[in-house]
């Protein structure tokens, strides 16, 4: 079994991770774009073109889905990605969990990037599964790109000024980018107001692995033998490695230590 997951950059890491701890026998080919990133800042018609060309370069390696590890892209690309690859190649997006936050009844808020933040998408998220639910929307000013470099004070900074505009009676947290997921626990313990219940934080990773999963008709199993995994790196369609700058999130980590423990196995 082959999954692919596509970025611009490392946002696309929680997913895979999900993916490898459901089936850690998968083989995970990662396709982001260094050359063209950030896509945020891009138009629509550019970061469509730059995600259909990272896709390509995917799907080139014959994956049995593939993941949109992506909010930004899944809201101006999807369409264009499924109509060039499916039914062939599924092709799974990344919503924002609001309809799970909205569930738990109380007031929740949106981390998001600023040009998500306030858009006519999530608001119809907004519209069509938190109705009668308190919601805030919180932009998340150099966030993602703070975690994108691993720059630890710059994530420190981005996550305070979010924590400042976060209202003080939120439940639940929703990380409304992928990179946000990697510093999940640093967004908990600056949000967690003192004699409050314990935050709830909402993110996608779980759900779009197992999403890909039931597309291809294969069952969780995370006790399965890691001899069939492997990685796959494209770097803007290049073959490489993991950036310097995955490795210092615990996803990363564990996407190198398959590869490294399937490289130290003696061939058969």
């Amino acid at each position: 079994m082959k999954i692919a997951l596509m970025d611009s950059g490392i946002g696309l890491l929680p997913a895979a991770a999900a993916v490898r701890r459901l089936r850690p026998d998968a083989h995970l080919v990662i396709s982001s774009d260094p050359d063209g990133m950030p896509w945020g800042p891009r138009t629509p018609e550019d970061l469509t073109r730059r995600a259909l060309a990272v896709a390509e370069a995917a799907a080139a390696h014959r994956p049995d889905a593939l993941i949109v590890g992506c909010n930004t892209a899944s809201v101006h690309a999807l369409p264009a990605l499924r109509a060039l690859l499916e039914p062939e190649l599924p092709v799974i997006g990344t919503v924002p969990a609001i309809k799970p936050a909205a569930a738990g009844g109380g007031p929740f808020t949106i981390w998001a990037t600023p040009a998500t933040t306030g858009s006519p998408y999530q608001r119809g998220l907004i519209e069509e599964f938190a109705d009668g639910v308190p919601v805030s929307e919180v932009p998340c000013w150099g966030l993602a790109e703070a975690v994108e470099h691993a720059d630890d004070a710059a994530i420190d900074a981005a996550i305070a000024a979010a924590a400042a505009l976060t209202p003080d009676d939120v439940t639940t947290v929703v990380l409304g980018c992928t990179h946000y997921e990697l510093v999940a626990e640093r967004i908990r313990a600056a949000v967690q107001k003192p004699g409050r219940p314990p935050l709830v934080l909402h993110g996608s990773a779980g759900a779009v692995a197992a999403q890909a999963l039931r597309r291809i008709g294969e069952p969780p199993a995370p006790d399965a033998e890691w001899t069939e995994a492997g990685l796959t790196v494209l770097l803007s369609g290049r073959e490489g490695a993991l950036p310097a700058p995955a490795l210092a999130y615990e996803e990363g980590r564990l996407l190198q230590a398959v590869g490294a423990t399937l490289a130290a196995q003696p061939e058969k």
